[in-house]
């Protein structure tokens, strides 16, 4: 192993050790290890599609083909990924009682597949399809759904015959109120703040470590490319996978 980068995890592993409350906001950074293309990167997902169309809940409730149709390989793709190296340590972490709760912008589902348990999804999660117009009873899961999508289908209640939507968020719709304010009471009561493979461009959940710095915290910064708040990090840090590597070594 890097010498290197056995003595940062070190030191990270030192300092989440001596804080009180622990917290990661995670990005697309920590899945690209998976094989999961990001949305808005140089290469990413958003280049090769009209995303804001695609991906709007106004389109979707005139045309869920386009949905199902342009965003279905990739979305129902995302049940064949493993979880990287960071989402296994990210469990490891949490199970040691180091690391209460993990913050993320994803919607792969990929820390519950590496173990963790206490899992805010602020854009929502593919996990459960829903009718829009809340028939009872009316919902998929995402293995279910994924099957409809592959066969050349779209998910339809079976009540009103309307395309059950993922409940991901869309342009166009709110946040899940109740994940997004667990999410900023757990920023504002960590004191140290894990920020991994996110570039902090996308409110609110770029506000997550504005949070905690503002109560006190610190935050480290794992992520390739500059962040808004690099300059406010008490550690910063470049490729994600080499220091996770070393972490596990480090827990043992």
């Amino acid at each position: 192993m890097d010498g290197q980068a056995r003595e940062a995890a070190a030191q990270l592993l030192g300092k989440m050790r001596g804080a009180r409350r622990v917290a990661a906001l995670t990005g697309a950074g920590i899945s690209t290890l998976s094989g999961i293309r990001d949305f808005r990167g140089k290469n990413g997902l958003g280049r090769e599609m009209d995303a804001e169309r695609v991906f709007s809940l106004e389109w979707f409730e005139r045309d869920p083909s386009l949905f199902y149709s342009l965003a279905g390989p990739f979305v129902y793709g995302l049940g064949e990924k493993e979880p990287s190296i960071a989402h296994v340590v990210l469990a490891e972490l949490e199970a040691r009682g180091i690391l209460k709760a993990v913050v993320t912008q994803n919607i792969d589902m990929l820390h519950q597949k590496g173990g963790s348990r206490r899992v805010i999804e602020i854009h929502g999660s593919p996990a459960e399809h829903c009718c829009l117009l809340g028939c009872p009873g009316a919902s998929a899961s995402f293995g279910e759904a994924a099957r409809i999508v592959r066969a050349g289908g779209i998910p339809r209640c079976p009540e009103c015959g309307g395309a059950l939507k993922p409940a991901v968020t869309f342009f166009g719709e709110s946040l899940p109120a109740d994940a997004l304010c667990e999410a900023v009471g757990e920023s504002r009561g960590a004191d140290l703040m894990l920020v991994l493979g996110t570039s902090l461009t996308v409110h609110p959940a770029a506000s997550m470590p504005e949070h905690t710095l503002r109560g006190g915290g610190e935050i480290v910064i794992v992520n390739d490319m500059p962040t808004p708040l690099d300059r406010h990090a008490s550690m910063r840090f470049g490729g994600i996978g080499p220091l996770f590597e070393a972490l596990r070594e480090c827990l043992g």
